[in-house]
């Protein structure tokens, strides 16, 4: 399933997805099936394994095709009848590759997939979660024209005389100088046609599309409305593309953060797309049970720590107004790392490819970066800068942030909208909760980052489930219920905090690299375990964060 939604009337679209061949060795002796999509770590013999996977099927048809991948774990080269097309590095944004006149008859796609560190990559490294390998994501295979939509992104605002919309729409052409004419309309009212001579490659056009008396969307009445672009040759529809959207403004004025005019106050979780038994390849039913809980918790908000989630999550919270933090591919790297040949490179191809695929969700209230990178030097400054003005220039309609740990040595705090801090008292050290928060404000505020709304990114601790024992250790479930009740209740008093992310929803896996810190080589910060199974803090949470929801 690509999108809750249905995205063309008019293109044809096959989604790949099903059993596929799959061997790891040259003379494919460990031939198998498997499951697209899905990850190699959750079928027996290859839980750990870390290299490379082949994975193949075939499709009929001719002519002219988009294959679309949605997600390849950790970077992915495509062949087609045994031609190489092409590749892509990251596994959490979308990419695509074009075929351009295939013979009538069946053809063969294989996927060669690769999730080993190597020296040419500076986000996929070992770290405080796992990278699984395989095709985790839809793939879709689309039959286009010579020309086709890659994208609409609408963008709202709203003046003393009412909401205006405006389209950017980008075409995608292989011929030059063919005259189209290019229609669009949003909330089902009158299109706006523009006649278009098609240049080879991309372009760009813009569209004021009229919306008279629109329906806002806010995260109590999460009002979606469609947008739909069309590329026509008289009044025959060549292409077609459809996206969904909300009116919806986000502004910072006062160190607070306002969705629509109203405060919003945040009681969210930080989410991994990790599941005990489906990987990162979680299917769509798991991740509307995932929102389930969090909405019994009395949540309102996601962090997708630390990458770009699922392009199908986004849409469930789209359409149940839950707020979500989105953030770029990086977490905990140093500045040796940052210095990699290829991290400004992979860096903003990410965020690019974030931006470009997600800017229509209307839940999206913030764009983040680098969590836990090195903010308190120079070069790291001048990274987090540049990543900054990239996601400006992309979007300027949403506040910037990210998560540091750096208290006391921090110099960014005057280039993202918003500050946002992770921290754990009760846990890593005995500070109680409120004297730590009361510290890190006031070293904010000798900082450049004073005035702004604060965040609390991560807070939290650690429990490995079903553990009990006298004395309420660390570890054990009833510790970790008593750290969160105060560390919650300490956050959520200060009305000068916006809110605050828990670290984290649920279990999850970490590589054999972190094992010493790790029991069970899981990060067991959860409030549920890595397959959904609920601690002690359940109860805790879904109390105090039932109070304050009250009150919001």
């Amino acid at each position: 399933m690509e999108r809750t939604f249905r995205t063309h009337e008019v293109r044809q679209q096959q989604e790949l997805e099903g059993l596929w061949d799959f061997w790891t060795k040259e003379d494919r002796s460990d031939l198998q099936k498997m499951m697209v999509p899905g990850v190699w770590e959750t079928c027996p013999g290859y839980e750990n394994y870390r290299g490379t996977g082949f994975f193949e099927t075939t499709f009929e048809g001719e002519g002219d095709y988009r294959l679309v991948f949605k997600g390849v774990s950790h970077t992915g080269t495509v062949f087609v009848d045994g031609e190489r097309i092409g590749s892509h590095y990251n596994a959490y944004t979308p990419w695509d590759v074009t075929v351009r006149g295939l013979e009538p008859g069946r053809h063969t796609l294989r996927v060669e997939v690769c999730n080993a560190f190597n020296s040419e990559s500076a986000l996929h490294v070992p770290n405080d979660y796992y990278t699984y390998g395989g095709i985790n994501r839809p793939v879709i295979l689309e039959k286009i024209g010579s020309a086709f939509l890659r994208s609409v992104h609408v963008t709202t605002v709203k003046g003393e005389s009412g909401w205006r919309a405006a389209a950017r729409i980008r075409i995608e052409s292989a011929v030059e100088g063919e005259r189209v004419n290019l229609r669009a309309g949003i909330c089902g009212e009158e299109t706006v046609t523009q006649l278009l001579e098609l240049k080879k490659g991309l372009q760009e056009v813009e569209l004021s599309l009229p919306c008279e008396s629109p329906r806002e969307y806010t995260p109590a009445n999460p009002a979606l409305q469609t947008v739909t672009a069309q590329l026509l040759t008289g009044e025959r529809v060549l292409d077609d593309l459809t996206d969904r959207f909300g009116f919806r403004e986000i502004s910072v004025r006062e160190g607070k953060v306002y969705f629509n005019g109203e405060e919003i106050r945040i009681r969210g979780f930080n989410r991994h797309e990790d599941h005990g038994l489906f990987g990162c390849a979680i299917p769509l039913q798991a991740m509307e049970y995932d929102l389930q809980l969090v909405k019994d918790l009395k949540g309102n908000a996601i962090r997708t720590c630390h990458y770009p989630n699922d392009e199908r999550f986004l849409d469930l919270c789209d359409e149940q107004g839950i707020l979500v933090w989105e953030e770029s591919h990086a977490r905990g790297l140093n500045e040796e790392q940052m210095a990699h040949k290829n991290f400004r490179s992979q860096s903003n191809d990410c965020i690019r490819e974030m931006i470009g695929t997600h800017y229509n969700h209307p839940c999206i209230f913030t764009w983040g970066i680098l969590n836990e990178c090195a903010s308190f030097s120079e070069f790291g400054r001048e990274i987090y800068r540049e990543q900054f003005e990239l996601i400006k220039s992309l979007d300027g309609t949403r506040p910037t942030t990210f998560a540091s740990c750096h208290f006391r040595t921090d110099i960014c705090l005057d280039l993202p909208d918003i500050v946002s801090m992770n921290i754990y008292p009760l846990w890593y050290f005995d500070t109680p909760a409120a004297d730590h928060l009361k510290e890190v404000k006031e070293w904010i505020a000798t900082t450049e980052g004073r005035g702004k709304p604060l965040i609390i990114s991560e807070i939290g601790a650690g429990a490995i489930p079903g553990w009990h024992a006298p004395g309420d250790p660390k570890w054990s479930e009833e510790r970790q219920a008593a750290i969160l009740r105060e560390q919650l209740r300490a956050v959520l008093e200060d009305s000068a905090v916006t809110g605050v992310f828990i670290w984290q929803f649920a279990d999850g896996r970490v590589g054999d690299e972190n094992f010493y810190g790790r029991p069970r080589c899981m990060n067991n910060k959860g409030i549920v375990d890595e397959l959904r199974r609920r601690k002690l803090s359940y109860g805790t949470v879904k109390e105090i964060y039932g109070q304050w929801g009250a009150k919001a």
